[in-house]
């Protein structure tokens, strides 16, 4: 696969996230309670990867043993997730979703710069350049402005 395509289907990833931002955010004015919002979203979700896995991995499951050979800490993926949601669904109405968007995705670029150059969990180092902060602090700026 080209490597266009997994661009388109990074754009369409962010597509997703403001889409669930918002479902999200309704789905927790209905049930008034955010953790439970973010409850229902995760079965939800679970559910759906669950089908997929059945319908078209289930011969490559991993046996018991190996998933108890797993490190610790690479489980920490499923509770991040969890922080992430509940954390949309508690400030997204607040401050809506441009901003809340704007800064998660600031979080996320400034964080994957220092990942990147120490090559941490596992990344590629790639160096931090004057060229790769110029664009985090172009982005930094682009929330200021977002919030305007």
């Amino acid at each position: 696969m080209q490597k266009e395509v997994y661009y388109l289907f990074a754009l369409a990833a962010g597509l997703a996230v403001a889409i669930q931002t918002g479902v999200n955010a309704q789905l927790r004015l209905t049930i008034q309670n955010p953790t439970l919002t973010a409850l229902i979203s995760f079965i939800t979700g679970t559910f759906v990867l669950f089908m997929y896995v059945m319908l078209t991995s289930y011969q490559q499951l991993p046996a018991a043993a190996t998933l108890y050979k797993i490190s610790w800490w690479k489980y920490l993926g499923g509770i991040m997730g969890a922080f992430y949601i509940t954390t949309v669904v508690i400030i997204a109405p607040k401050i809506g979703a441009a901003n809340t968007l704007g800064f998660i995705v600031a979080g996320q670029l400034i964080s994957a710069v220092i990942f990147d150059h120490f090559g941490l969990i596992g990344f590629v180092v790639r160096q931090i350049t004057f060229l790769r902060v110029l664009g985090v602090i172009f982005l930094v700026l682009g929330v200021y402005l977002i919030r305007k």
